[in-house]
């Protein structure tokens, strides 16, 4: 019977053919120096390069190390990260990102937090290297999730280097969510959560998989799945326009008494009413975007499908395509 390891590395990938053998040597060998066992579960998120068989190799390099889970599509880092989640087997579970912009050097810092008694260790990211856009957005978004969402205390909401409790893994990959987003998550869970600062490196290759549009997807996942503010906030605009309105109606009426009928201003009410039909579109759009996550969870449709999964020493398990995760795990 094989012993469990004492740390988890959960890594997803998408098209990282470039940094897979630096990430490899680097990681190794900081986890070696640690002097603690581990495994490293790394999601192929549907890449279209060679990341597969880069993997492959790299799990026939140390088998009873190296773990691959291979998706039969793309969906998304944190569904990734999910699915490793769902296999771990170390008492410390750590997240990190394959692009080498969070160096595997700084998991001793996040090994020493959990050690010291917290269950949840945050980081944030010292010195970017990030280009202009992503930097203002970043800064932009943080400062905005601090005043809608105070209760989730993170400095850096962006940077994946983060640290886990087994106990606090279990109780994410138990949520079954479509759509999450996993450092709020976990400090749902947390009891003593805590922030160590790390350090940060330019991509090594390649470019990031985040467009400025999944940037605005990923925040839209964060503010609709923690917080209930963009519907209160579409709530109190609405009253606050249907006074605004009602006041401007008054005014109107006075004008006509004692000024009398008069073509003038129908520019300005032209404006008026398309400043009140833009303010109902937005509204539509913020209940859309709970109503459509709403309806990803009922449709109870699976969050992920794995397509095989690389272990040592497992057998080869085929299923039906009608049940809900395929996977088929090859033996060495």
């Amino acid at each position: 019977m094989s012993i469990n390891p004492y740390l988890s590395i959960v890594i997803p990938v998408h098209n990282e053919q470039e940094t897979l053998e630096e990430l490899y040597r680097r990681l190794t060998q900081s986890l070696d120096k640690l002097g603690k066992t581990y495994e490293i579960i790394l999601t192929n998120d549907g890449s279209t390069d060679k990341s597969a068989e880069i993997l492959e190799q790299l799990h026939k390099r140390r088998p009873s190390q190296i773990r691959v889970i291979e998706f039969n599509g793309n969906f998304g880092q944190h569904m990734a990260i999910m699915a490793g989640f769902e296999r771990v087997r170390g008492d410390i579970v750590i997240t990190m990102d394959a692009d080498l912009q969070n160096p595997p050097e700084e998991i001793g810092k996040l090994v020493a937090a959990i050690e010291a008694g917290h269950d949840v260790v945050n980081t944030h990211r010292q010195n970017r290297q990030d280009t202009w856009w992503r930097l203002f957005v970043s800064r932009l978004h943080n400062n905005l999730r601090a005043r809608i969402m105070p209760k989730l205390k993170m400095e850096d909401e962006g940077c994946m280097l983060r640290a886990y409790r087994r106990d606090i893994v279990d109780l994410m990959a138990s949520t079954g969510e479509a759509s999450t987003f996993i450092p709020a998550l976990a400090l749902n869970y947390a009891s003593n959560p805590t922030e160590v600062g790390v350090a940060h490196a330019p991509r090594l290759a390649g470019e990031s998989s985040y467009s400025f549009y999944g940037l605005i997807r990923y925040n839209f996942d964060l503010m609709t799945g923690f917080s209930v503010f963009p519907l209160q906030a579409m709530t109190m605009l609405g009253m606050l326009v249907s006074a605004c309105s009602f006041l401007f109606v008054v005014f109107l009426m006075v004008r006509r008494l004692i000024v009398g009928p008069e073509v003038e201003g129908v520019f300005t009410l032209f404006a008026i009413v398309f400043f009140l039909i833009g303010i109902m579109l937005l509204g539509l759009g913020v209940n859309g975007e709970y109503m459509g996550r709403i309806y990803q969870e009922v449709r109870k449709r699976p969050r992920f499908v794995v397509r095989r999964v690389l272990e040592e020493n497992d057998e080869v398990l085929e299923q039906s395509l009608r049940e809900p995760v395929l996977i088929a795990r090859e033996a060495e």
